[in-house]
């Protein structure tokens, strides 16, 4: 057999994300020093009495499998927080499940609503596996170019541009990656009115909720009342409370989607790790200051990136909504690409970052920065750029 794989992966490339962890890791090995600003994970640790939780429930021997929807007490933390936090009313023993990351909600989500051929609305820039997800599923993502001249705002324009009679479903995330976007209360009333006339679902990445700056309201499309049966809400715990390799998410929505969600996982992972869960109820319902703290600390590295990436030449910043990514404007450089300015910037300066085309025809003539790292790290590498650029003048 010539093609043993199947045909979908035909469509597929390897995450640009983990290509540039892979690149990172290979300079390491060769003894290079290597300023890495192009992951996407929180550099502190997991609070404390998160972890003293997960370590009980492993001393008393819970290890063992838990209902595939998720643990009764966990699932009930979920929907109180959900109500309180987001405005969205649902039954936690028919609307929502736990899962093993908010990635796997995602696609599990997707794999819910999709069938082959159908259409799935994705604004860009946007995370890399939104299309890759669709594209496994035997749908086709379709992108929307969105206008960094406009703050990377949904418009009811383009969507209506990109609309088709095959078109399922939206995928929105706010605050976004890579932009930092948040929703605005005029985005999320075009997309509803878009999304009602149309009849198309709604998938709503919010992992980044609890990372928002100069006192903005998180806005969450499922408790508009026009799109409260209409949108899977994911998110999860890795973000906010820096809980990544713990691999825990959720999702919410309308009983009828969700009970057919269930099955997907049930016949793919089957349910959530025990002890993981546990942890998750200890971070809905203890102690909220870690997070704050954490805020407050990417607000200060965010107020560095900006000022420092703004004041070198031929690169304009605009401060993010929220999330921990600074997403530089770099046309002014003189490169003919953003692909071509990081490699660069790699090559000269032993600095990682992601470009923006990465995340779909909306981020060319940007690069992504995480600001999830030190504040040292972040002065030195935002140096190292501009001598570079400076030398090139």
């Amino acid at each position: 057999m010539s093609n043993r794989a199947a045909a979908r992966f035909g469509g597929v490339q390897k995450s640009a994300t983990y290509a540039v962890f892979d690149m990172v890791a290979q300079m390491r090995a060769q003894g290079v020093e290597v300023l890495d600003l192009g992951g996407g994970e929180p550099d502190f640790d997991t609070p404390a009495h998160v972890v003293d939780e997960a370590v009980n429930a492993l001393r008393d021997g819970f290890t063992h499998y838990t209902p595939s929807r998720g643990l009764p007490d966990l699932l009930d933390a979920i929907a109180t927080k959900l109500a309180k936090d987001n405005g969205i009313t649902v039954d936690p023993a028919t609307d929502v499940i736990v899962t093993p990351s908010a990635k796997h909600a995602l696609f599990a989500a997707l794999m819910t609503v999709l069938d082959p051929g159908d259409e799935l609305l994705v604004p860009t820039p946007s995370w890399v596996s939104y299309t890759a997800m669709a594209r496994l599923i035997g749908a086709r993502p379709v992108q929307i170019a969105l206008d960094g001249a406009n703050g990377f705002r949904i418009t009811r324009e383009l969507l209506e541009e990109h609309v088709s009679p095959r078109t399922k479903a939206l995928l929105v995330n706010s605050p976004n990656n890579p932009t930092g976007h948040c929703l605005t209360h005029d985005e999320a009333r075009a997309i509803s009115r878009f999304a009602a006339e149309h009849d198309i679902l709604l998938i709503s990445d919010e992992i980044y909720e609890k990372i928002v700056y100069d006192g903005r309201e998180h806005l969450s499309l499922g408790a508009l009342a026009c799109c409260a049966d209409r949108t899977i809400t994911v998110n999860g715990f890795s973000k906010g409370y820096a809980m990544t390799g713990w691999r825990l998410g959720y999702a919410a929505g309308p009983t009828d989607l969700m009970a057919q969600m269930l099955k997907v996982q049930q016949h793919t992972v089957g349910c959530t790790g025990s002890f993981v869960q546990r942890g998750g109820i200890a971070a809905l319902t203890g102690a909220q200051e870690p997070v704050r703290e954490m805020v407050e600390q990417y607000a200060r590295r965010r107020a560095l990136v900006v000022r420092e990436l703004d004041s070198l030449p031929g690169v304009v910043c605009s401060a993010p909504d929220g999330a921990f990514y600074a997403f530089a404007d770099i046309r002014g450089t003189g490169f003919a690409d953003a692909a071509s300015f990081a490699q660069w910037v790699l090559e000269r300066t032993g600095v990682a970052l992601m470009p923006g085309s990465a995340f779909g025809p909306g981020g060319e003539g940007f690069v992504r920065l995480s600001f999830a790292t030190s504040p040292e790290v972040l002065r030195a590498a935002c140096e190292r750029i501009g001598r570079a650029l400076a030398e090139r003048a």
